[in-house]
This record gives C-alpha cells, structure tokens and sequence, in this order.
C-alpha cells in the first residue's frame, strides 16, 4: 500500500473514532428530516439474538496475537467459526466491535487476527500472520474452558487490506492446514501487488463468495474487489455476487458508502442501514445459506430480499444495493 493511502486509512479510522458526528452526515439536522432505519428486529442482520453475552480474550504478542470472541448466555458446546481480518491499522477490535459482537451473539466463535505489528512493520507477512492466528486460535478452542468450534461450518469475512487477506486466506486454507471456507466476504478489499496474490482461482468451487464495494469509496475502489471476483473462476457465478453499496443523503444522519462503513465501534453512530442492511444482513445470510442451507435470498441472486435496505422513517426506501455477476 502506498504511504499516501496508508495515511489516508489511518486517518479515516482515527476520525470516525473520535469525531462521529462528521461522518455519513451532510448538513445540519433537523427536526422534519426523515431518520434512518433502525436494525431489524429479526432475520439477517437482526436482533433475533440467541445468546445474552459473549466472553472475549487475548492472546499472542505483537503481529502474532489475536483475539476469541465466544458466543455466552448459553454457552454453546459447539459453534461456526467466523475470521475476522481487520483493515490496515485497525490492531484492535475495538473499530469492528459491533459487528463482532452480533456474530458472536448469533451464535458464532469470531476468530480476529492482529496480523500486523505497527503501521508498516508486518504487513508484508500480514496473511501469514494472520493464518498462524488462525491455526493456534483453533488448538486453544479445541481445549477445556472453551466453545468447541465447528470445523465444518468456517467462513471467513474481511474489510479493506483484510478483505484481501480474506480471498488470499481463502485460496491457501486447504494447502496451509485450515479448514475449507464455506462462506467468505471480502468487504472493500485492497490488495497489496507486491506482497499478496493476484490470482484467487484455489478459493474452493464449494465456496459462496460475496464481494462488497463501496459507491464512495475513494481508498480502496473497485479495482481489488473486481480482481477476486472474476479471479475466483472455480465458483460458479450461481454462488457469488458483486455487491455496490450506495450512498443516500435523502434523510439525516446520510448513509454513506465509503471506505469506513464497516467500522463500528459499540454504541457508535457509524452503526447504521449500511451494517444492518448491507454488510451484516449479507454476512448472516451467506453464513446461514452455507451452514443450514436457509436465507440464500438474502445473500444471492439479485433478489429484493438481498437488494433492500430498509425505510427513511417517513416510508422512502434507502437506496438499494446494486448486484451483479458482470461488474
């Protein structure tokens, strides 16, 4: 990655912290402007949740620690296993903590790979990193005091720099001891062309792959996301999707498609229609397609289902997502 977009990310990430209000807005609010639409109260992307806590901890040092995220209240015997690889210096969970906190409540083991261990340092090996992460979360998972994970039910999900390293994960699981990915979303992803593949062919024919770009999105663009799309030839197009999320400034705060809609911090503003509607409702639904065979029309096909992104709160429907196998 390049130095100016190195800082541009990092700056992204430390304004939608600090500063929330001056994102996905545009202007002054008002009273008579429509607001957002709130997350559902079931299906994916809801708040149907099955479990009442999550337990977490830390472990390893430096771009070799990761964190377990389990689902709790009940605890599950046995749970799906969720990667969760974050974007170029989000070395905390902290900026993803509300998505990661629904999967684990859904009833998934979240698995969140440090990868790197400064703003530069690491990242050359950063999916190597990321894969050890993998491999040693799974032999302390399989040990007493935790959820046993569910080696058949594995997916894999990415934002930015770990989008990429989501498809790249994806294509070595079966040749560096992972399980086979059932489920993998690269959201936004950039690739690296001096350190990480170009070719995504070895993603597993089995595999259901969702791309998901940004209309707005000014650091990474499409180009990265185009490349695992059409890379990823063994997947029949049946069972994949290039998804654009798109911008809507119809009420107050806006829905912004840019590079840091995924990030959501917990009791954040930046949690919004652009995670219930788009990358957690078309997460969840991938998943649950791949693990139970339930919800595909939420997360493939074009279908409404998948396209729809809820109402303004004066009836006007968001703006759609736009799908297509032809990007």
């Amino acid at each position: 990655m390049r130095h100016h977009t190195r800082v541009m990310v990092v700056f992204l990430l430390i304004i939608s912290v600090c500063c929330p209000a001056t994102l996905g807005a545009s202007g002054a609010l008002s009273l008579s402007d429509p607001s957002p639409p709130g997350q559902p109260p079931d299906g994916p992307g809801g708040s149907n949740y099955t479990h009442a806590a999550i337990t977490e901890h830390q472990y390893g040092i430096g771009a070799f620690s990761f964190w377990l995220f389990e689902p709790a209240q009940p605890a599950p015997d046995e749970a799906p296993v969720v990667v969760f690889n974050h974007g170029y210096s989000a070395v905390t969970p902290h900026y993803y903590q509300a998505w990661i906190t629904h999967l684990a409540r859904r009833g998934n083991i979240v698995i969140y790979p440090r990868y790197q261990l400064g703003l530069v340092i690491g990242l050359r090996f950063a999916t190597e990193h990321a894969i050890w992460a993998v491999r040693h979360a799974l032999r302390i998972l399989g040990t007493t005091g935790h959820v046993h994970p569910d080696l058949e039910k594995f997916a894999i999900v990415g934002h930015s720099l770990g989008g990429g390293i989501t498809a790249e994960m994806a294509a070595k699981a079966s040749s560096v001891g992972l399980p086979v990915p059932r489920a993998v979303m690269p959201v936004q992803p950039f690739i690296r062309p001096d350190t990480m593949m170009t070719d995504y062919h070895d993603i597993p024919a089995g595999t259901l792959l969702l791309v998901v770009v940004g209309q707005d999105d000014k650091v990474a663009g499409n180009a990265s996301g185009k490349l695992i799309f059409f890379t990823a030839d063994q997947i029949p197009l049946e069972n994949k999707d290039f998804v654009i999320q798109r911008s809507d400034s119809h009420g107050r705060p806006a829905l912004a498609a840019t590079h840091i809609a995924p990030v959501c911090p917990l009791n954040s503003t930046l949690t919004d229609a652009m995670d219930y509607y788009s990358t957690w409702k078309l997460f969840d639904a991938l998943t649950d397609y791949a693990f139970y065979g339930t919800h595909r029309e939420y997360c493939l096909g074009n279908t409404p289902q998948q396209r729809f992104m809820g109402l303004w709160s004066d009836g006007t429907p968001v703006r759609e997502l736009l799908v297509t196998d032809t990007p």
